[in-house]
């Protein structure tokens, strides 16, 4: 294998220790595209990864919000990071292990991953967090560099939560493609948060719940914006891009994040060891089960592409915030709390539905232009 000669930018404000992005800086360049500029683009035929949605600041309601949330559900993210290292360990050992999280929606949760691997077993896990692209598949230069730091990696890729799989799927293809011209092979097993999507089988639970992670965007996640390849100025032999938010400094709530949760594993350990016990008596299987919810939906609705529906608390919220929502289908049955669903789709007139006929607790659906 040739030796990979590039180096990635230091990019993103959470400690060197705790993640290294592989990526490269592309904060000079303005890409940026107001939601329904960009959605007319994505639509006729402009592949998303080309461009950016505007990073916005988050206002005090929505700040406050992602705050009751972390109160509310830090335990259950705790007891869900727990019980997902836990397998990673047992699957991989601890040796040779190196964490790959896909920005940037995995990010943070790699680094729990990586911070509760060290509080219970005190090892020093490495973790890097690098580009995957739907329909462009993985960042090569990325994975050729993490296998030149580390000869003998056994990587494990990590993401926050599941929504239809599409991201299973194309980190699936993108691992076969590199395997067949590389001496050094991946393994495309993914391991996440929340599976509510039923398409991987190491995941911490397959509640759709929130996130608290998915309440913002660069703010939460080392003011690292979404991952960019585009070759109009990027090289082919390099790291797929990113922009580094520097100026939301003052909003940051990433290293917040990360430490609230990292505080709650001392007391949470009894419930992931029962979580983990009860696992082992489950099927984990990946059953798709998601994606048959999404084709219910596809066909009640008359939806011409799938790639229009968004399942999930975690894809409805991006939705919310970065595409261009048609209307928002809420499964009543579901006790979980939306309301930061219900204020988003409030501030932006987009209606709201019931819908039970789905295995989320909701959907949403982008808008055809």
């Amino acid at each position: 294998m040739n030796k990979p000669i590039v180096k990635p930018d230091k990019m993103g404000s959470y400690k060197e220790e705790d993640v290294v992005f592989l990526l490269r800086d592309i904060s000079n360049f303005k890409i940026e595209r107001k939601s329904e500029e960009r959605e007319k683009l994505i639509q006729s035929g402009t592949h998303y990864s080309e461009m950016l949605p505007v990073e916005y600041q988050p206002t005090d309601e929505y700040l406050s919000l992602f705050h009751n949330t972390l109160e509310q559900y830090s335990k259950r993210v705790a007891i869900a990071v727990g019980v997902v290292a836990e397998q990673i360990k047992e699957i991989n050992g601890l040796e040779n292990l190196v964490l790959v999280s896909l920005a940037r929606a995995g990010t943070p949760i790699g680094i729990l991953i990586k911070r509760y691997l060290a509080f219970k077993y005190q090892v020093e896990v490495p973790h890097y967090s690098i580009s995957i692209i739907r329909g462009r598949g993985i960042d090569e230069v990325a994975i050729d560099y993490i296998f030149d730091q580390h000869p003998q990696a056994k990587i494990q890729f990590v993401d926050g939560w599941t929504g239809k799989g599409a991201i299973t799927y194309e980190l699936d293809e993108a691992c076969k493609a590199y395997n067949e011209t590389r001496e050094d092979k991946l393994d495309s097993s993914l391991s996440v948060l929340a599976d509510p999507g039923h398409c991987v089988s190491i995941y911490g639970t397959r509640d759709d719940f929130l996130i608290p992670s998915a309440c913002l965007n660069s703010t939460v996640s080392g003011l690292v914006s979404r991952t960019v390849l585009n070759y109009d100025f990027m090289e082919e032999s390099d790291f797929h891009g990113a922009k580094y938010y520097r100026e939301l400094t003052d909003v940051d709530v990433s290293n917040l994040y990360v430490d609230t949760l990292t505080s709650e594993f001392e007391h949470v350990q009894n419930e992931v060891i029962e979580k983990l016990e009860e696992l082992r008596k489950e099927d984990t299987t990946p059953s798709w089960k998601g994606m048959r919810s999404v084709e219910v939906i596809q066909e009640k609705f008359g939806i011409n592409n799938t790639h229009f529906i968004k399942p999930g608390v975690g894809e409805t919220t991006r939705v919310l915030l970065r595409r261009v929502p048609w209307k928002i289908l809420v499964n009543p049955e579901h006790s979980n709390d939306l309301t930061h669903i219900l204020m988003l789709a409030k501030e932006r007139n987009v209606p709201i539905e019931e819908f039970t006929d789905m295995s989320y607790s909701c959907c949403g659906i982008i808008k055809e232009l």
